[in-house]
């Protein structure tokens, strides 16, 4: 695919500048051979005009274009009046300026202007051949006519061909915004909840202890106000990472992602979660997934961060006795990387009829659907990002009956390492 010509560079200009020079120069040609003074002068300025409205901005278009195309044919009409008359050229330029004003008023004209400016194109293309002597008419209704005609059906299916293209293009476009748009929220929504939840859970452990009469001694209050501060600074880095990413140029959020030893990431989250307390978290990694060189493609790597991160926020924020949490993350004999976290909570009250919608065989599902307790935007993100990447996410109750939760996710290996 040839790449398209940047707007000011030297090359186009000097392409535009030869094109615009061809143009007059066969304008005045075609105005030249009428023979007369009035009749060349009227030639080159309806085709002039006829050419200037191909190039004029779209909002100014339709109205150039019915002054170019009024021009035409009112010219038309007067030639078949005189005396002189062109004797070598209907006026081939403006012929073809016309029918490509035709095919751009159907690109981009509304339908109304559009089909009025088609029908005035068509009859100006129609009276232009007529400008010939009276001894060529036998001529021009046997071949000219006919393929004038044709040559304006052409225009027009050339022009809702484009259209069909624009309106495409333009819903294309639309889509990558809004895949952009979900995108961003899913990262900040990544990036700020799990250290706001810590901040929240932290500042809540403080007060109940408090309220209960049972003050938290100096050194473990020290100890809680040092992981709110740490919690903050780091939904602060995210954030400023965050906006980083926003400012620069052609990079999406996709850039700010988890770097390094998947191991050492995932454990990092796993010993925040437990400074938090109460519970315990502990990693479980397939050893071939180990060290810097386990191989997997970034996008795996984030979205195994995402999931694991995402699981612990909600257990913070939803779970009731969580004493132990586990993360596991392995490759598959069926060629994924299966990403597990599971706990041993009790579900909240409001979650319990999705705890009973699910052992009767209706899974809940990520985006909420179910009535979940835990569901909700970091959920449905997950599922995003997991099936962009054409894997599987669930998110519910164990499945084996025993209390806790479960969060899941399966993604493709084609491209994994070992």
């Amino acid at each position: 695919m040839i790449p398209a010509l940047p707007p000011s560079s030297p090359l186009r200009r000097a392409l535009s500048a030869v094109a615009a020079v061809l143009v007059f120069a066969l304008l005045v040609a075609e105005g030249a051979a009428t023979g007369y003074v009035p009749t060349a002068v009227a030639t080159f300025v309806t085709g002039a005009l006829c050419v200037g409205a191909l190039v004029v901005p779209v909002g100014r278009f339709p109205m150039t274009a019915a002054v170019a195309v009024a021009a035409s044919g009112a010219l038309s009409v007067v030639t078949m009046q005189l005396t002189h008359r062109p004797e070598v050229t209907p006026g081939a330029a403006e012929l073809t300026a016309l029918l490509l004003l035709v095919a751009r008023a159907v690109r981009t004209a509304r339908p109304a202007s559009a089909a009025a400016l088609s029908a005035a194109g068509g009859l100006a293309a129609g009276l232009l051949p007529l400008r010939l002597p009276r001894a060529e008419y036998v001529n021009l209704t046997e071949f000219g006519e006919a393929v004038i005609f044709f040559s304006l059906v052409l225009a027009v299916l050339l022009g809702l061909l484009l259209r069909l293209l624009d309106t495409v293009r333009a819903r294309e476009r639309e889509a990558d915004r809004q895949a952009q748009r979900l995108e961003y929220a899913r990262e900040l929504h990544d990036f700020v909840a799990h250290h706001v939840t810590a901040m929240v859970a932290q500042t809540k452990a403080v007060r109940y202890a408090s309220a209960l009469g049972h003050a938290p001694a100096p050194d473990d209050l020290d100890r809680m106000l040092a992981g709110i501060e740490r919690a903050g600074s780091q939904a602060i880095e995210s954030m400023r990472d965050m906006v980083s990413v926003l400012r620069a140029p052609g990079e999406g959020p996709a850039a700010a992602r988890p770097a390094g030893d998947l191991d050492g990431e995932l454990r990092g989250l796993t010993e925040e979660f437990t400074a938090a307390g109460p519970a315990t978290a502990e990693v479980s990694l397939a050893p071939e997934l180990t060290g810097a060189g386990y191989g997997l493609r970034p996008e795996l790597t984030t979205a195994a961060h995402r999931v694991v991160r995402e699981a612990l926020t909600n257990i913070r924020k939803h779970g009731e006795g969580v004493r132990w949490v586990t993360v596991d993350v392995r490759p598959s004999p069926a060629g994924t990387l299966t990403v597990t976290v599971t706990d041993d909570g009790r579900a909240p009250a409001h979650a319990t009829a999705a705890g009973a919608a699910r052992a009767a065989g209706k899974a809940a599902t990520a985006d909420g659907s179910g009535a979940s307790g835990r569901s909700g935007f970091g959920l449905t993100g997950l599922a995003e990002r997991v099936g962009a990447l054409g894997g599987t996410f669930t998110a519910g109750p164990r499945e084996d009956g025993t209390t806790g939760w479960r969060v899941a996710a399966e993604l493709p290996l084609e491209s994994w390492k070992p």
